[in-house]
Protein backbone atom coordinates (compact mmCIF):
# COMPACT_ATOMS: atom_id res chain seq x y z
CA UNK A 1 0.00 0.00 0.00
CA UNK A 2 1.42 3.33 -1.06
CA UNK A 3 1.82 5.93 1.68
CA UNK A 4 -0.02 9.16 0.90
CA UNK A 5 2.15 12.27 1.12
CA UNK A 6 1.16 15.14 3.33
CA UNK A 7 0.19 18.18 1.27
CA UNK A 8 2.59 21.07 1.92
CA UNK A 9 0.69 23.89 0.24
CA UNK A 10 -2.33 25.78 1.52
CA UNK A 11 -5.34 24.37 -0.29
CA UNK A 12 -7.03 26.69 -2.84
CA UNK A 13 -4.35 29.38 -2.43
CA UNK A 14 -2.84 30.92 -5.57
CA UNK A 15 0.92 30.83 -4.97
CA UNK A 16 1.57 33.02 -8.01
CA UNK A 17 -0.22 35.97 -6.42
CA UNK A 18 1.87 38.84 -5.09
CA UNK A 19 3.07 38.27 -1.55
CA UNK A 20 5.89 37.40 0.78
CA UNK A 21 6.74 33.71 1.24
CA UNK A 22 9.11 32.01 3.68
CA UNK A 23 10.58 28.79 2.27
CA UNK A 24 12.72 26.00 3.67
CA UNK A 25 14.44 23.52 1.40
CA UNK A 26 16.36 20.51 2.73
CA UNK A 27 18.95 18.27 1.12
CA UNK A 28 17.94 14.66 0.61
CA UNK A 29 18.45 12.73 3.85
CA UNK A 30 19.69 16.01 5.38
CA UNK A 31 23.25 15.35 4.20
CA UNK A 32 25.54 18.30 4.97
CA UNK A 33 26.62 19.30 1.46
CA UNK A 34 27.04 23.07 1.80
CA UNK A 35 29.79 23.61 4.35
CA UNK A 36 29.99 23.88 8.11
CA UNK A 37 29.10 26.13 11.00
CA UNK A 38 32.17 27.40 12.78
CA UNK A 39 32.12 30.06 15.50
CA UNK A 40 28.37 30.46 14.89
CA UNK A 41 28.88 31.40 11.23
CA UNK A 42 28.26 29.43 8.07
CA UNK A 43 31.41 28.71 6.04
CA UNK A 44 30.54 27.61 2.51
CA UNK A 45 32.34 24.92 0.62
CA UNK A 46 32.06 24.78 -3.18
CA UNK A 47 28.56 23.26 -3.07
CA UNK A 48 27.40 26.02 -0.73
CA UNK A 49 28.86 28.69 -3.00
CA UNK A 50 27.09 27.18 -6.00
CA UNK A 51 23.77 27.06 -4.13
CA UNK A 52 24.24 30.69 -3.04
CA UNK A 53 24.98 31.81 -6.60
CA UNK A 54 21.90 29.97 -7.91
CA UNK A 55 19.75 31.59 -5.19
CA UNK A 56 20.99 35.08 -6.10
CA UNK A 57 20.39 34.33 -9.79
CA UNK A 58 16.68 33.53 -9.35
CA UNK A 59 15.45 37.09 -10.13
CA UNK A 60 17.23 36.83 -13.50
CA UNK A 61 15.06 33.82 -14.37
CA UNK A 62 11.84 34.91 -12.68
CA UNK A 63 11.36 38.61 -13.22
CA UNK A 64 8.32 38.77 -10.95
CA UNK A 65 10.34 38.13 -7.77
CA UNK A 66 12.91 39.61 -5.49
CA UNK A 67 14.69 38.02 -2.56
CA UNK A 68 14.74 39.19 1.03
CA UNK A 69 16.62 37.54 3.93
CA UNK A 70 18.08 34.08 3.39
CA UNK A 71 20.55 31.65 4.92
CA UNK A 72 22.16 28.50 3.61
CA UNK A 73 22.97 26.00 6.34
CA UNK A 74 25.01 22.77 6.02
CA UNK A 75 21.96 20.69 5.01
CA UNK A 76 19.12 23.12 4.29
CA UNK A 77 18.30 26.68 3.44
CA UNK A 78 15.74 29.27 4.42
CA UNK A 79 14.73 32.26 2.37
CA UNK A 80 12.06 34.87 1.87
CA UNK A 81 10.80 35.16 -1.70
CA UNK A 82 8.71 38.18 -2.65
CA UNK A 83 6.43 37.73 -5.64
CA UNK A 84 5.67 41.09 -7.22
CA UNK A 85 2.65 42.27 -9.15
CA UNK A 86 3.38 43.33 -12.73
CA UNK A 87 -0.04 44.84 -13.38
CA UNK A 88 1.44 48.35 -13.07
CA UNK A 89 4.11 47.80 -15.77
CA UNK A 90 4.09 50.26 -18.65
CA UNK A 91 3.11 48.50 -21.86
CA UNK A 92 3.32 49.60 -25.47
CA UNK A 93 5.27 52.85 -25.17
CA UNK A 94 6.53 54.53 -28.34
CA UNK A 95 5.72 53.47 -31.88
CA UNK A 96 5.27 49.76 -31.17
CA UNK A 97 1.73 48.44 -30.67
CA UNK A 98 0.65 47.34 -27.22
CA UNK A 99 0.96 43.57 -26.83
CA UNK A 100 -2.23 41.63 -26.22
CA UNK A 101 -0.52 39.15 -23.89
CA UNK A 102 1.14 40.12 -20.61
CA UNK A 103 4.85 40.93 -20.89
CA UNK A 104 5.72 39.05 -17.71
CA UNK A 105 4.44 35.68 -16.57
CA UNK A 106 3.42 35.47 -12.93
CA UNK A 107 5.46 32.45 -11.83
CA UNK A 108 4.23 30.49 -8.84
CA UNK A 109 6.31 29.79 -5.76
CA UNK A 110 6.45 26.09 -6.74
CA UNK A 111 7.83 26.96 -10.20
CA UNK A 112 10.45 29.23 -8.65
CA UNK A 113 11.57 26.62 -6.08
CA UNK A 114 11.60 23.89 -8.73
CA UNK A 115 13.85 26.15 -10.82
CA UNK A 116 16.23 26.82 -7.91
CA UNK A 117 16.49 23.14 -7.07
CA UNK A 118 17.06 22.20 -10.72
CA UNK A 119 19.64 24.93 -11.39
CA UNK A 120 21.61 24.26 -8.21
CA UNK A 121 21.49 20.45 -8.51
CA UNK A 122 22.67 20.57 -12.11
CA UNK A 123 25.58 22.89 -11.32
CA UNK A 124 26.68 20.99 -8.19
CA UNK A 125 26.55 17.66 -10.04
CA UNK A 126 28.51 19.13 -12.97
CA UNK A 127 31.23 20.19 -10.52
CA UNK A 128 31.10 16.91 -8.53
CA UNK A 129 29.80 14.27 -10.99
CA UNK A 130 30.14 11.37 -8.51
CA UNK A 131 28.53 13.21 -5.60
CA UNK A 132 24.91 12.49 -6.55
CA UNK A 133 23.65 15.67 -4.92
CA UNK A 134 19.92 16.17 -4.72
CA UNK A 135 17.37 18.07 -2.73
CA UNK A 136 14.63 16.54 -0.63
CA UNK A 137 11.38 16.28 -2.53
CA UNK A 138 9.16 19.37 -2.27
CA UNK A 139 9.78 22.26 0.18
CA UNK A 140 8.14 23.92 3.14
CA UNK A 141 6.46 27.30 2.86
CA UNK A 142 4.76 29.87 5.03
CA UNK A 143 2.75 32.79 3.68
CA UNK A 144 3.92 35.93 5.47
CA UNK A 145 0.79 37.93 6.25
CA UNK A 146 1.97 40.83 8.41
CA UNK A 147 4.99 42.86 9.55
CA UNK A 148 5.24 41.08 12.90
CA UNK A 149 5.49 37.70 11.17
CA UNK A 150 8.03 39.11 8.68
CA UNK A 151 10.28 40.45 11.44
CA UNK A 152 10.05 37.15 13.37
CA UNK A 153 11.02 35.16 10.30
CA UNK A 154 13.89 37.53 9.47
CA UNK A 155 15.22 37.09 13.02
CA UNK A 156 14.84 33.29 12.73
CA UNK A 157 16.83 33.29 9.48
CA UNK A 158 19.54 35.58 10.90
CA UNK A 159 19.91 33.48 14.08
CA UNK A 160 19.76 30.06 12.39
CA UNK A 161 23.56 29.52 12.42
CA UNK A 162 23.64 30.34 16.16
CA UNK A 163 21.25 27.44 16.82
CA UNK A 164 22.98 24.83 14.65
CA UNK A 165 24.30 22.81 17.59
CA UNK A 166 20.70 22.36 18.79
CA UNK A 167 19.34 21.34 15.36
CA UNK A 168 17.63 17.95 15.72
CA UNK A 169 18.04 17.27 11.98
CA UNK A 170 21.81 17.75 12.01
CA UNK A 171 23.55 14.73 10.50
CA UNK A 172 27.07 13.44 10.69
CA UNK A 173 27.21 12.55 6.97
CA UNK A 174 29.27 15.43 5.62
CA UNK A 175 30.24 15.84 1.95
CA UNK A 176 33.07 17.72 0.17
CA UNK A 177 34.54 20.88 1.64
Amino acid sequence: MKRERKKNRLQNYDYSRPGWYFVTICTKNRVEYFGKIQDNEMHFNTCGKIAQKCWFDLPNHYRNIHLDKWVIMPNHMHGIVVIDDFSDDVVGAGLKPSPTAPIHKQHSLSEIMRGFKTFSSRKINEFYPKLGFCWQRSFYDHIIRNDHSLESIRAYIKNNPLKWELDKNKKTDVRPH
